[in-house]
């Protein structure tokens, strides 16, 4: 397995559980709202990158797309769309729930996530885990029951995170021939099509602070764009299901922070049920390193190898 791959996965997750410093500030403003100028910066903003930097990479796609047979323009039209649809949906309940409910249920849908992903992967991709791995999923999925015990609402508003953004990495997975950065251009421009018309509603000016724009521009660029092509680099090299298991550093930073810097309550049962996670997390990498030492080509050399 390339390092670069798996290292990618990780700084991409980090990432992603420090969102909360930067999106809390911005509770004050309804989630559509946050929503809508996200995919309209992120559309400027990776437009622009390729634009001035990668317009060679551009012409490369649109030529590669071109050569496909009429069945594979079919396959790779649909794969963006519902990528772009999951994407818009990922993100509005992910705002919404963050900024109206709690962080914790933010936590919540990125643990269950993993586990929807992994079980996918198996089904769609016939990725196969050994038995030790599917023992840290279990643990995984038990540490989520008892963290839902008495937050039905939470988890139902998780597990709708959790699927969209699980079908998400699953589709990327099975598309691997586009540049990603192309890719994720498109992903996004389609989801700022698909939410065009609620424009009209919230509207592009309105009573909108400086910072409003600065924290979405940040959310845009670093939050957004980096994170996501770093997920879509790492799945060249990785299985979907050790993606989906690194994963959980995001609600695990993100749980960190709640209580430590935004002081959300704590219970026993929440310590005993993330520590789960963390011993869950730390076997399935250790298991997933020992089995790819035995791998002698590398990630961009061979095939990979379903673990």
């Amino acid at each position: 397995m390339n390092l670069k791959f798996y290292i990618s996965a990780l700084i991409g997750f980090i990432i992603w559980g420090l969102f909360s410093l930067v999106l809390k500030p911005l509770h004050g403003y309804a989630a559509l709202e946050i929503l809508l100028f996200r995919v309209l910066f992120s559309t400027l903003s990776i437009w622009l990158v390729n634009v001035l930097f990668r317009r060679k990479q551009i012409k490369a796609s649109v030529r590669q797309i071109k050569d496909f047979s009429s069945s594979e323009k079919r396959k790779i039209f649909a794969n963006y769309v519902v990528s772009a649809l999951m994407l818009s949906l990922n993100w509005f309940v992910f705002i919404f729930v963050m900024n109206t409910i709690s962080v914790n249920a933010t936590s919540l849908a990125y643990l269950i996530c993993p586990i929807l992903t992994t079980a996918l992967a198996a089904v769609f991709l016939g990725e196969r885990l050994k038995v030790g791995q599917w023992m840290a999923v279990g643990i995984s999925a038990f540490s989520c029951i008892l963290l839902s015990m008495g937050h039905f609402i939470d988890l139902f508003y998780s597990l709708m995170i959790a699927l969209t953004y699980a079908i998400y990495l699953i589709l990327q997975k099975s598309n691997t021939q586009v540049d990603k950065l192309f890719s994720l251009a498109i992903h996004i421009t389609l989801s700022t099509i698909i939410l065009l018309p609620l424009f009209g509603v919230v509207g592009l000016g309105g009573n909108k602070s400086a910072i409003f724009y600065e924290l979405v521009l940040l959310i845009a660029v670093v939050f957004t764009i980096i994170p996501l092509f770093l997920n879509a680099y790492a799945l060249k090299g990785l299985n979907s299901s050790l993606v989906g298991i690194l994963l959980y550093i995001n609600p695990l930073l993100s749980f960190t922070l709640a209580v430590t810097y935004f002081g959300e309550p704590i219970t026993g049962l929440q310590m005993v049920a993330y520590g789960m996670i963390v011993f869950a997390v730390a076997w399935f990498n250790f298991l997933y390193f020992r089995n790819s030492r035995k791998v002698i080509p590398s990630a961009e050399e061979a095939p990979i190898i379903p673990q």
